[in-house]
């Protein structure tokens, strides 16, 4: 079952209120396909991960890479449709709603891991 979870910087600052965690071969080949919009406070962590492509996708997104010790390593604002991204200092990306890094002030060089309650979400 694929686990979602709130994701906040060190400092407890929220970035995610519910993130799948893409850790799974399928999970991480469809990411966001499929979907119209991504909804604020939404996301994927994708991981193992080095790069993403926004092909066939219908929306922009923010990209954040991380390095594998969960720090910002690279913001990649409004990603558009069938554009690609890529760090290769990266180990895992985040994909949140276009516009959501602004938002909540996120930075390069802060460090994010995953909220203390997970919960099992039905396939």
């Amino acid at each position: 079952m694929p686990i979602v979870a709130a994701v906040h910087t060190t400092e407890g600052s929220a970035v995610c209120e519910r993130c799948l965690v893409a850790d799974r071969p399928l999970a991480r080949m469809k990411g966001l396909l499929g979907r119209r919009d991504l909804p604020a406070g939404e996301g994927v962590w994708i991981q193992p991960t080095t790069s993403i492509h926004m092909a066939f996708m219908r929306f922009a997104i923010d990209a954040v890479f991380l390095d594998r010790d969960g720090v910002v390593v690279k913001l990649v604002p409004r990603l558009r449709p069938w554009r690609m991204a890529s760090s290769r200092h990266a180990r895992s990306v985040i994909e949140l709603r276009a516009g959501e890094c602004e938002r909540r002030g996120l930075r390069l060089g802060d460090r994010l891991e995953l909220g203390d309650t997970r919960e099992a979400v039905a396939a």
